[in-house]
């Protein structure tokens, strides 16, 4: 069965590379309508224009997700310029690894309370179409990890609140997962990175993969288009690792 989101629409915070980006284009490639955020303009506007040559309304602005009133601010002006919501992909991550007050305030802002913000304020909106949250955790949250400790914390409440939302708002038809990724490979991300700034976490990370190589961001998009269309009607309140079998 074919994924067709025409005349749907969705809002990716932290939309401008990697994950988040695979996700808004193939919202985008199925038909719908896509805005996007992140701090780097021009990543974003990158973005915005691959979306738009897809034949899609594409809107972007730049928001610092770890403030509150900015991540408000956005989707209040995502909800007006699409004319609604059917998809809140909450993406972005502060990546703080420090167990220092810097780690874990970074963390937490971004990694939690920026979901809280976002869906809080496109609830309204998605009650009225009935539509669903995706927010992006990581396997960081299955297990402990010396090396960043607020991240694999901050990442397992992100499960913890997506079971909630899912019990709070299925009495309005409206279902939210999660997405648990391993380690997702690509230009400008963290382990294209690491390549170079630290080869021997890369290739020790990459030796114990199963699979024996890193996702594509493409891959958690695909499973995100699935949780967001009618194909996953039923399917509220997951928790799905997208990992090549890392970590068991």
């Amino acid at each position: 069965m074919k994924i067709d989101f025409a005349g749907k629409k969705a809002i990716v915070c932290g939309g401008s590379r990697g994950i988040g980006k695979a996700i808004a284009l193939g919202f985008a490639a199925c038909g719908g309508d896509v805005s996007i955020c992140a701090r780097d303009p021009k990543a974003l506007e990158e973005t915005r224009a691959e979306i738009a040559k897809l034949g899609r309304k594409a809107h972007a602005a730049s928001a610092d997700l770890a403030q509150g009133d900015a991540v408000r601010g956005y989707v209040r002006e995502a909800v007006a310029a699409l004319g609604g919501v059917d998809l809140l992909v909450n993406n972005a991550s502060a990546f703080g690894a420090s167990d220092d007050d810097k780690g874990w305030t970074s963390n937490l802002a971004v990694d939690m309370l920026s979901i809280v913000h976002a869906t809080q304020e496109a609830l309204p909106a998605l009650k009225k179409s009935q539509g669903s949250v995706v927010n992006i955790s990581s396997i960081a949250a299955f297990h402990p990890g010396a090396r960043q400790p607020p991240y694999g914390a901050i990442k397992a409440a992100v499960i913890h609140y997506t079971i909630t939302q899912a019990a709070m708002y299925a009495k309005d038809r409206i279902r939210v997962n999660c997405i648990a990724p391993g380690s997702i490979e690509f230009p400008g991300g963290v382990w294209d990175r690491r390549k170079t700034d630290n080869p021997a976490l890369y290739n020790g990370t990459l030796a114990s993969i199963p699979f024996g190589r890193m996702g594509y961001p493409e891959e958690v998009a695909n499973v995100a288009l699935f949780l967001a269309s009618p194909l996953a009607s039923w399917v509220t309140g997951q928790a799905i690792a997208v990992a090549g079998a890392q970590g068991l």
